[in-house]
């Protein structure tokens, strides 16, 4: 799947909503007036990093999107909508001074922020949108408010629910996804949903270049993320990482030897080192939290809406653990499986932040992140390639930090123009797998090995195959990176935390 967004401020975020016009439905009176005045544009100045020249922050460029008032005197809208922003302003839906608003609060993972206003006398005459406590039903006619392209006043749109789903937000989160039956344009992105006179969501995304199939985050999941906030703090949901399989197969029953009325999912690999999980391999999972699960690793949430298991992790967590009932070796057995909200991951999100970098002499170095990938992906030859070539870019998708692997550090760019890299073909991609012979765990470390180096050579190797090795004099490294950083207006020669990391010879 394919999702489209309205900003892209992190390649792996491709997010956005509006609903467009569909004719013929019979809608509930609502008081739009008041649903109006909770209604307001954001306008962001953004700077979106540049994976392929990390040193650089581009130039800021104006962007918009959708809010909602609600309670508190906040501002509720997407992620998306302000990552990356280094100024925000609201207005109200008809018009008048912009004001300036700052994040209070933002979790990528679900796609949702806070915002709060220095001026609150704002809030007196736009007051919080009243939110319903129950999901919308399929077929259920929606109203969606916001701000999309085309136009500079308050669009209000309609369409109807098509179906409610547990899905994948932006790994490795999950939450309720509601579709609806209306087409999608860019500017909507954290405008409210509306059924009857209650918000049962905010507008987010769209699939690919689809007609009529646009998503809605629904309240249970801005519910969760409210109360994560009550406290200063947001935590992330709670979630099920550990890799299972459906129990659809007649062998697969035979070889678990398991009753005809038995029914659950099967536990595909071990947890991730050192989580604590009780289960293991070949368990059973035939509840959580009391609750039956199919063979298809569903469960009943009302009479008209099945979702997957781990859907009931957020709401059956305690202390950080959920209830499991098991079947091991055909023993029925009760357990506490502890879940957190994250899950380290060797090649991570970049979740509103810049990707590190470090140059040394014309090469520059970076980490691999989702977005990079991502990118990659959307080059079908290239990934092809890379596949073929056993990179870790491809390889390593999924996979866990290690004691030997904290990170993957990749040459970022095409090498600066020097007589250094002369004869040497484009690494741009390549992951670095030892200098001089010394495994590289992270970029930090990498940064430790060249400060350290007392060879006149400095050999770089790479992981995968058919990559070439660079071999470069270390002196003249040392003594050309000055002159390539002021030739190619690079402020710096890395980013902050490595440059410490760097400059920390001098205490040797």
């Amino acid at each position: 799947m394919h999702l489209n967004g309205l900003f892209n401020p992190n390649p792996g975020l491709r997010l956005a909503a509006v609903f467009t016009l569909c004719l013929g439905m019979a809608f509930p009176a609502a008081a739009a007036t008041d649903i109006e005045s909770s209604v307001v544009k954001v306008f962001a100045m953004m700077r979106q990093p540049d994976l392929s020249r990390p040193w650089l922050k581009p130039q800021a460029t104006e962007v918009t999107g959708s809010g909602v008032v609600i309670e508190g005197k906040r501002i509720l809208t997407n992620a998306h909508v302000v990552s990356y922003a280094s100024e925000i302003q609201i207005q109200g839906s008809q018009g008048g001074d912009r004001l300036s608003a700052k994040v209070a609060f933002v979790a990528p993972g679900i796609d949702l922020a806070v915002l709060t206003l220095d001026d609150e006398k704002f809030f007196t005459s736009h007051p919080p949108l009243a939110r319903s406590s129950a999901l919308p039903d399929t077929k259920d006619a929606v109203l969606a408010y916001g701000f999309p392209t085309g136009g500079q006043t308050l669009s209000i749109t309609k369409g109807i629910v098509s179906r409610t789903e547990f899905v994948s937000y932006n790994f490795p989160t999950s939450g309720l996804r509601v579709q609806i039956d209306a087409a999608i344009n860019p500017g909507n992105s954290g405008g409210p949903a509306v059924v009857g006179d209650k918000m049962v969501g905010l507008a987010f995304s769209r699939l690919g270049n689809a007609e009529n199939i646009g998503y809605i985050i629904p309240n249970e999941e801005i519910e969760l993320f409210l109360k994560d906030i009550a406290d200063g703090r947001y935590d992330g949901k709670p979630a099920f990482f550990t890799d299972y399989q459906v129990l659809g197969n007649p062998a697969l029953r035979a070889y678990l030897k398991l009753p005809d009325d038995t029914r659950g999912v099967v536990v595909n690999s071990w947890p991730g080192e050192g989580d604590g999980s009780p289960l293991k391999k070949w368990d059973v999972i035939t509840k959580i939290g009391g609750t039956p699960i199919d063979d298809e690793g569903d469960v009943t949430v009302t009479a008209n809406l099945r979702v997957r298991f781990t859907y009931l992790v957020q709401k059956r967590t305690v202390n950080g653990h959920v209830p499991f009932s098991i079947i091991r070796d055909g023993k029925a057995l009760d357990i506490n499986v502890p879940v957190t909200a994250d899950r380290p991951m060797l090649i991570p999100n970049l979740h509103g932040t810049y990707p590190p970098y470090f140059i040394y002499g014309p090469v520059v170095f970076s980490i691999a992140t989702q977005p990079a990938v991502q990118g990659i992906m959307q080059h079908p030859e290239l990934a092809a390639l890379l596949s073929l070539m056993r990179s870790p870019l491809i390889t390593e998708r999924g996979s866990r930090p290690s004691r030997e692997h904290e990170e993957l550090v990749m040459v970022s760019s095409a090498f600066f123009p020097h007589p250094l890299a002369k004869n040497y073909s484009n690494h741009m991609g390549a992951v670095v797998a030892s200098v001089n012979g010394t495994p590289i765990r992270s970029l930090s470390h990498l940064v430790e090995v060249l400060r350290d180096l007392k060879e006149d050579s400095v050999v770089i190797e790479f992981e995968g195959r058919g990559i070439e090795s660079l071999v470069f004099p270390r002196k003249e490294m040392l003594a050309a990176t000055d002159a390539i950083l002021t030739d190619n207006g690079v402020r710096a020669q890395g980013s902050a935390e490595l440059l410490r990391v760097w400059n920390a010879k001098a205490a040797h």
